[in-house]
């Protein structure tokens, strides 16, 4: 049986977190300043951390701001997502050689032994894109890693100005996917963090870390920044028939609309924590002899992402963001079972100008000719 799941960590014993972790292995990732952005990187110990950074996020907008108190995890989600944990970049295939006879004389794949990540600050949008993701890839036979993360999450105590999680029953509250679900409370009483126990790993680590039992002002005030979150939402989607909503309004105006202000960069792909098209180059050296195969990042943005004999399938942007938009939100239930958005809102955030997929599925709804 598992123990009783609410414990508080008090922030100056926050550093024994690492130093367990460590102990067993795991090379710590989560978030951390840089570049003028909140990303996702290896971290040593608490000072790594955000210390009294937010962010500021609206369509194509994000700026980090001081706070006025010393959060660790004051901040929504950056750029960055777990993503290219679960599919690299950047990823080497096979490597092969030929000799002088022009005869194949070498051929490897990679071997690399994989490295055992703890991921520190993930939120529960994230978390429900890593479960999406890894059902996908699984789906397309890639490997499965030989040990999972460890995962230890962290429950939103605010909202971004492009978050919708609510809409998605994604968050802000972690339900599932973590071994550790920490909740920051910051007020009069102190700076402590309220953890919930979600697997035997999790309770094995809190034994190494300083705590005590949550009484009840703990939890009535991680309750309370739980309800904060749930009532800062930026953003909201109405999910109620969307799929059939799109798949009846293939030919709606509001797509030419949307393709004169859409530059197809791909920006949305690249920092969606679900999108998950790949493309596969091969490169030779300067005489020939050897060649690398990547897979690589790819986006259906992209006009040679579909490009088949005589041409591109989708060679416009109201095609490709279409194509985008109604897989996210509609055809990704036919093909695995559930929607392919969370709610994080990056996609709205890092769009150069600005488009907002909340509100082009609100004009469609608006002037549905079904309805």
């Amino acid at each position: 049986m598992r123990p009783d799941p609410h414990h508080v960590i008090e922030r100056a014993d926050f550093d024994a977190l690492f130093h367990a972790l460590a102990r067993r292995g795991y090379t710590v990732v989560g978030p951390t300043v840089r570049d003028r952005t909140i990303v996702y990187d290896e971290l040593r110990s608490t000072s790594d951390l955000p210390v009294g950074w937010t962010d500021e996020q609206d369509g194509g907008h994000y700026r980090l701001r001081p706070r006025d108190d010393a959060a660790l995890f004051g901040y929504s989600v950056g750029p960055h997502s777990w993503k290219r944990f679960q599919l690299p970049h950047d990823r080497r295939l096979w490597r092969a050689a030929r000799d002088e006879r022009g005869a194949l004389s070498g051929f490897e794949a990679p071997a690399e032994a994989p490295a055992r990540y703890a991921f520190l600050g993930a939120r529960s949008c994230e978390l429900h894109a890593m479960g999406i993701l890894d059902h996908v890839l699984r789906r397309s036979g890639s490997d499965e890693p030989a040990e999972p993360p460890f995962v230890i999450a962290v429950n939103c105590a605010q909202a971004g100005g492009t978050c919708f999680c609510v809409s998605m029953g994604t968050g802000p509250v972690a339900d599932r996917g973590y071994d550790l679900a920490l909740t920051e409370v910051l007020d009069g009483a102190g700076h402590v963090f309220v953890a919930d126990v979600g697997s035997e790993r999790g309770a094995d680590l809190l034994g190494d870390v300083p705590h005590r039992e949550a009484a009840a002002d703990d939890r009535r005030g991680a309750d309370a920044a739980h309800a904060r979150a749930r009532t800062q939402m930026g953003r909201e989607l109405d999910t109620d028939g969307l799929k059939e909503l799109l798949y009846r309004n293939y030919e709606h105006p509001r797509w030419d609309d949307v393709a004169e202000r859409c530059l197809t960069c791909g920006n949305c792909t690249m920092v969606c924590p679900t999108c998950f098209c790949t493309t596969v180059e091969d490169t030779t050296d300067l005489t020939g002899r050897r060649v690398d195969r990547h897979q690589r990042w790819d986006s259906c943005f992209t006009v040679d992402y579909s490009h088949m004999h005589g041409g591109a399938v989708r060679g416009s942007a109201r095609s490709r963001y279409r194509q985008w938009m109604t897989h996210k939100l509609a055809t990704w239930f036919d093909q695995f079972g559930s929607s392919g958005c969370v709610g994080c809102g990056r996609c709205i955030t890092w769009c150069p100008v600005g488009i907002d997929l909340t509100e082009e599925a609100r004009a469609i709804r608006e002037t549905d000719a079904g309805t």
